[in-house]
């Protein structure tokens, strides 16, 4: 249960903070993807932040002996670049510019442009289950 609670305060912090920092607008994010027009800084910012607070991160939990919530630790284990990472980095990065809005955004804008986001998240949800589809009939 403290874990269930944990995970909702922490994903309204977070869902609140990408409202606050305007980035449930597609069009704020096409704005910083648009280098050589009316260029809109603000998504830099935002991603600058993540990584400050990563970074602290990053120095607090080895000196941590376990997660205050959690049983374990759960670090990534793999860091190599394979062909499918590489292709899912690529398609992530042009749904986000055609659309505007990735995945955290976009179920944030639920709240606040619920028909349009809805449409997004909607399709996202599609890909992901082709994409088990298609990963459960190649194995």
């Amino acid at each position: 249960m403290r874990t269930a609670i944990t995970s909702l305060v922490v994903g309204t912090l977070f869902g609140a903070g990408l409202a606050l920092g305007g980035m449930t607008d597609p069009a704020r994010v096409r704005g910083f993807l648009d280098i050589f027009g009316d260029w809109d800084p603000t998504l830099a910012f935002v991603m600058g932040g993540a990584v400050i607070v990563m970074a602290i991160a990053w120095l607090i939990v080895p000196r941590m002996a376990e997660p205050l919530i959690a049983d374990e630790f759960h670090l990534p284990t793999k860091s190599g670049l394979t062909p499918s990472l590489i292709g899912g980095a690529a398609l992530f990065g042009m749904g986000w510019g055609i659309a505007g809005l990735c995945p955290g955004p976009g179920i944030a804008a639920l709240v606040i442009e619920p028909v349009s986001a809805a449409i997004f998240v909607i399709a996202m949800l599609a890909g992901m289950a082709a994409l088990r589809l298609v990963e459960g009939a190649s194995s």
